[in-house]
């Protein structure tokens, strides 16, 4: 099931269950408000471009050709769509022994992380992050390739999750 989908509200801590066949893992939907966040940061920028596009064009080439600066909103309509599309196509399910995280709209792509694996798991949140209470996970592990990160959760969340994440992690890799 896809994150965003009529049985997942579409925020952390939201479980889209609902019809899952026995097995399948529950999986978590991003909050909305990374999804905010980025429309915000989306519709600031271009319509700053397109202001500035405006005032220069109409300037030294004229009023018709102002009519250039109309680019960056359609950009930004389209923007608007695929940053709706790419938020809902990101989840995450905590397993018995991994973690599994998923995204993508063209090109899906799905980490399985083991318990055992992860070396360090870090909380991190920029000032813009911090404005819209958000917080991302970023997982370690031994191989660089291999380090996930899960953006734009509640920071109660993404606490929560790194002390789960760490707790299993040291658990497993005592077992080794």
């Amino acid at each position: 099931m896809e994150t965003g989908s009529p049985h997942d509200t579409g925020h952390a801590g939201s479980v889209g269950t609902a019809g899952a066949a026995e097995g399948e893992p529950a999986w978590t939907g991003l909050p909305p408000g990374l999804l905010r966040m980025r429309r915000l940061l989306l519709v600031v920028w271009l319509g700053l471009l397109a202001v500035g596009l405006a005032v220069l064009l109409g300037l030294t080439a004229g009023p018709a050709w102002a009519a250039l600066a109309l680019l960056p909103l359609a950009l930004a309509a389209w923007g608007w769509v695929l940053l709706g599309r790419n938020w809902r196509s990101w989840r995450y399910a905590e397993r018995a022994d991994d973690l599994l995280i998923s995204r993508g709209v063209l090109w899906r792509e799905e980490t399985v992380v083991p318990y055992g694996r992860m070396q360090l798991v870090e909380v991190t949140s920029g000032p813009v992050e911090r404005h819209f209470g958000l917080a991302s996970v970023q997982l370690h592990t031994a191989a660089a390739a291999s380090d996930a990160t899960i953006p734009g959760l509640d920071p109660a969340e993404a606490e929560r999750l790194r002390d789960r994440l760490t707790e299993l992690g040291e658990a497993r890799s005592a077992g080794l």
